[in-house]
This record gives structure tokens, sequence and C-alpha cells, in this order.
């Protein structure tokens, strides 16, 4: 039976969000929610569904399953506690836009009242529900990539002093984390899905000449060396617009082991897999050799429209709630999405401390479910 989802702040993520209930067998749109009366009412008439203009309304009328919390507010998350709490109060499952919050106490809170109230708590981490992060998390399960040695990641938006314009919008201007906040969620997510936890954290961050002429504060441009528990090292790059990317595109991320080495190309388009060189291709630097990987393989998608990553995304939740998995095994779950805060958290507190060396603060731990586990 279909899961019956209201969908809550119906901008154009909460558009994307609600075409992909519509368009899922899993799913059954049932409502639309905004504040601003005009959105809700031509959200309405577009899904053929009803309009509400709060979730406690929403939520009498109506026996939902799933509230899809899509709202913005300051750097894009600020919106998103309250009608996640009340509906998790409620009993209700769960799925927000990241960031889980724009304050890190708050999406402490609602990851514990999802255990609370033993609920699922997802979060839209939808860079690595795509087909070539499923084709390398297949090298990784077979063997081919083995010990993890380094990750690099490189994702923000391309521009330069050219394309600037200040962002006068108060959701953004005048805050000068509004970038880290916003947009470190989707790097960190990635980077963890294949390296593990973070351990340690140490940030550099800046903000170009034209920014500063603008009296814009938002550090846009923030270089990241981080550390992961199974001794794996990485390194992030994310900026707003300051520079173009070069190789690899707007998105990119390669992680190396001993065994071979893959890389993704901007998120859902493109991964290709280096094997380690073999005795015959190693290095022998004191001949000016540096060693290549025989048997290259690339998986080119095809696709193109990053907007197809929602309804992957989304369609996993739904997977998960109808199959009923434990609780601890949801994919991307409100625990990953404060994993990637809480590194968010550490990136600016080592920026305060002059770019010192920062340790996460610790996730909350995960006992497992007795109904679930003998």
């Amino acid at each position: 039976m279909a899961l019956k989802v209201g969908v809550v702040g119906m901008r154009g993520i909460g558009t994307a969000h609600a075409t992909a209930h519509k368009e899922d067998s899993l799913a059954d749109l049932v409502a639309v929610c905004d504040w601003v009366k005009e959105r809700a009412d031509a959200a309405a008439a577009q899904f053929g569904v009803k309009a509400y203009y709060s979730v406690k309304e929403m939520l009498a009328n109506e026996e939902l399953d799933i509230v899809d919390v899509t709202t913005g507010g300051f750097e894009n998350g600020s919106w998103h506690f309250e009608p996640a709490m009340e509906a998790m109060e409620a009993g209700r499952h769960v799925l927000v836009e990241k960031p889980l919050s724009n304050n890190i106490e708050e999406a402490r809170q609602m990851v514990a009242k999802a255990a609370e109230k033993g609920v699922y708590l997802g979060c839209n981490l939808n860079h690595y529900f795509t087909p070539p992060a499923e084709r390398a998390k297949q090298y990784m399960a077979e063997g081919q990539v083995g010990e993890l040695i380094y990750c690099l990641h490189k994702m923000g938006f391309n521009g330069g002093e050219a394309s600037y314009g200040p962002m006068k919008n108060p959701r953004w201007w005048g805050h000068p984390y509004a970038h880290f906040k916003a947009f470190l969620t989707h790097p960190f997510s990635v980077m963890r899905y294949f390296c593990g936890d973070i351990t340690h954290v140490q940030a550099f961050a800046n903000r170009p000449s034209f920014r500063r002429r603008a009296e814009d504060v938002m550090l846009s441009t923030v270089s990241i060396h981080v550390r992961f528990a199974n001794d794996c090292v990485g390194y992030l790059l994310s900026q707003r617009g300051d520079a173009t990317y070069g190789l690899g595109g707007w998105w990119s991320l390669e992680v190396a082991g001993t065994r071979g080495t893959f890389c993704i190309e901007n998120c859902i388009e493109k991964c290709t897999f280096w094997p380690a060189p073999d005795p015959s291709r190693k290095a022998d630097p004191g001949n000016l050799a540096m060693g290549s990987a025989g048997g290259t393989e690339v998986l080119d998608t095809g696709i193109t429209d990053f907007g197809a990553t929602f309804p992957r995304r989304i369609h996993a939740f739904l997977e998960d709630i109808t199959n009923g998995v434990p609780r601890e095994e949801l994919r991307a779950s409100g625990r990953d999405a404060l994993a990637a805060l809480e590194y968010t958290w550490a990136v600016i507190e080592s920026y305060e401390q002059g770019s010192a060396l920062v340790r996460p603060h610790p996730l909350p731990p995960v006992h497992g479910d007795p109904r679930t586990m003998d």
C-alpha cells in the first residue's frame, strides 16, 4: 500500500520533491503545505491535492505516513526544525531537505526526537544516490579498491568576478558561514559515505576582493583537510562562485586505495576506475618512470540532469520505510546528516581558532532495534 505523503514548503525544491512523490508507485501525495497561501494553493492545483497553511492543520486533517520538509530559511535551514519536530511528535516519519538545520543544537534535537518517537528521520543527501556512486561502491565491495589511502573532493559553483552579484536576500546576506552551513552537508556526506567517519578537521577559508569591496561577509571558499577513523586522509575544496573549476567539472570525487582508484565526475555523469599497476607497470622514479594503470574502466551514464538525483533518493526513503528496515539501517538518515553538520561546525571552529586541528563532536551511539536483532 502506498505511503501517504504531505510536502511542507512549496518553492522550487518542494515542487521537485512533490513531483518525485507523485510519480513514485510507493507514494501517495495527498497534501501540500506552505505558510504563503498563494504558493500552497498553486501547488495544490498543480498536483491535484489539498492545500494547507500550517503543519498543525495538515496533521489534524490527513492520515499521513510521511511529512517531507523542504522549507528554507536562513542559510537554507532555519525553517526545518519546527515542522520536522511537530511531525515527529505526532508519530510521522520525516524527510528533511539538507542541511538538517542551520543550528547544530536543533539538529541534535531532531535526531534525538526521532529516536524517542521511534520514527524514521531521513535527509535529502541525494548526491550519492546515483549510478556512478553505485558502481564505485561495487568496486569497493569487490575488493578492487583495497585499503583506503586518500579521498579528494571538489564541489561548488562555477563563477568569477565578472559574474558575481551581491546576494542581498536576508537568508544569505550578513551570514559569514552561510556557504558552510547550506552546502558542506553534501560533500561531507559523500566523503563519509565512501570513507567512513571523520575524526580530525583543519580548515582555511577566505573570500576574494570583489566580495570584500561589496561588503559581502560570506566566507565563500574553504579548503579542508580531514582524517578518517580508518586512517585514510582527505581533502575537500568548496567555493561558491569565486572561480571556475577545471578538470572534473563542478563536482569530482577521487578515492584511492592500495588496489585501485575511482573518480566520479559531476555527481551523476561519470565514474572512472584505474586498477593499481601490476609489477610490469610499477613506478621506477630512478628511470623517470611514474607507473601506469592497465584496464581502465569508464561508466558514462549519459545523464547530465542533476535533478535526476531527487527521485532516486526519495524512492530509496520510500523503499526503506515500505520494507520496514531497522532505523539504524535507513539510508541517508538524520544521523548521517547530523554527522555532516558536526564536521561543518568543526570547520567553523577550526577557522575561528586560526585553522587549528579540531575533533568533531561525537555522534549519538547506535544501539540497534531489539525487535530486529537476535
